[in-house]
């Protein structure tokens, strides 16, 4: 014992036995030491299970140590992670910005925490053309998935929150970490979220609230549904949120799936939306960066939130903030391959990747079609939604599937109470594999 403030502890204690309060003492110290460890976050002991895709994962690694050799026939079909090669345009950019990385005369190190000038330009330019979003309004980051749950830094505790159901987990899993939420019950529904139940009977579109809520997450094209919104419904939440003061969440990671042109890719596209909204954005899927990771976000400066106090705050301005405080920023290489993607040629070879993808979703949407069940999207979205068996539901078909065909697919129930009773084919694959899986569907439901 050769610290000053241990000897200073022993000296206490002594003097405090010689007084006959040692165990008014031992006691003080015993909560000083409970008090003094350090505190977690309670909102994580909520949290139902484990997250989705881990989850699945999970069930996969035991059925390949229990069934090794069928594993050798395993086509993935769950999480939505692309199949085809990075864009030749995107690769060229990438080595060339390496290049330079490798010259003392055009080295670059730490960047721009909201995105280098030139992306975040041909992003305003080219995803927002005609619609007012200026390149200082969008940040760059490496994901959607993290800006989606990364927001609510900027927003206060206690947010009545509106959801689809069945809905992106990360929209729930993040509000239940930052303690906007009560606990969940049997069904995997938490108190403090209003839940907007998307049906085949309302053909997956979610009715406005019947109460005010402050922010509402919107997925269009729908991730899991792969349903799509039209002009006229986003109208409406734009006029519900303007009227309520609430914020639009509106998570476009798959707009590039769009067929119509009719259809609304942007929410800004909607007049009023840059009052009430926030956009997310990805190159992942359309370009192939689940791996090389990039993606934006657009916070328009007319959108403001309450203090409070009656005050109006600039979010644009505290997302700003949080965003250089908390992220340094996409590397040089990956920003320079994404503002490729924008070139004649990146378009050129994005629009085959879509054409590509659509064209496996239209065939697991035929396969299933033809085994006899109800399926929904694989129209404006490399998803297809398809209702389970009778009897059967969402995670014993994903068993099933597993165990008999050996393909995975998402079950409908880790996406929330309403997508029990179906399951999710990502489209995501080589051709070769989604005609096996839809000769192996065949073999099974036909």
């Amino acid at each position: 014992m050769n610290q000053p403030g241990q000897w200073a502890r022993l000296i206490f204690l002594a003097s405090k036995f010689a007084e006959g309060t040692l165990v008014l003492a031992s006691l003080a110290d015993a909560s000083y030491r409970v008090h003094a460890m350090a505190r977690i976050n309670e909102n994580f002991l909520k949290l139902q299970a484990g997250y989705l895709f881990p989850e699945i994962a999970r069930r996969v690694n035991a059925f390949s140590d229990a069934e090794p050799e069928k594993t050798k026939r395993l086509i993935r079909c769950g999480i939505g992670d692309v199949t085809e090669p990075l864009p030749l345009a995107a690769r060229t950019a990438m080595k060339e910005a390496v290049d330079e990385l490798g010259e003392r005369g055009s080295f670059r190190g730490y960047g721009p925490e909201q995105g280098y000038d030139f992306l975040r330009q041909a992003i305003a330019d080219n995803s927002y053309q005609g619609l007012n979003v200026e390149a200082d309004e969008v940040f760059v980051s490496d994901g959607s998935k993290c800006d989606s749950g990364n927001i609510l830094d900027i927003f206060g505790v206690g947010q009545r929150i509106a959801i689809t159901d069945p809905v992106y987990p990360v929209y729930v899993d993040t509000n239940v970490m930052m303690g906007n939420t009560g606990e969940g019950d049997e069904s995997g529904q938490y108190g403090g979220l209003v839940y907007l139940p998307c049906t085949a009977e309302n053909n997956f579109t979610p009715a406005l609230p019947q109460e005010k809520v402050d922010l509402i997450y919107l997925c269009y094209p729908n991730n899991p549904t792969g349903t799509v919104a039209t002009r006229e419904q986003l109208e409406q939440w734009v006029a519900y949120a303007r009227e309520h003061d609430a914020v639009i969440l509106y998570d476009a990671a798959y707009e590039a799936f769009v067929q119509d042109p009719d259809l609304p890719r942007s929410i800004y596209e909607i007049e009023g939306a840059r009052e009430c909204a926030i956009e997310f954005r990805s190159f992942s899927k359309n370009g192939g960066f689940t791996g090389t990771r990039c993606a934006f976000i657009v916070v328009p400066k007319e959108l403001t939130g309450s203090d409070g106090s009656g005050g109006r705050v600039s979010l644009h301005g505290l997302w700003a903030r949080r965003h250089s405080t908390k992220f340094n920023g996409v590397s040089y290489p990956v920003q320079r391959a994404a503002e490729a993607l924008y070139s004649s040629e990146g378009k050129a070879e994005i629009s085959k990747l879509v054409e590509h993808y659509m064209g496996n979703a239209a065939l697991l949407k035929s396969a299933c079609e033809n085994c006899g069940l109800d399926v929904y999207g694989g129209e404006h979205s490399p998803y297809v939604w398809v209702r389970c068996p009778e009897g059967v539901d969402s995670w014993a078909m994903f068993d099933r599937m597993l165990h008999e065909a050996q393909v995975v697919v998402t079950p409908g129930a880790g996406f929330g109470a309403a997508g029990e009773d179906y399951f999710r084919i990502s489209a995501f694959n080589s051709r070769e594999n989604v005609e096996e899986v839809c000769a192996r569907l065949g073999a099974m439901l036909g």
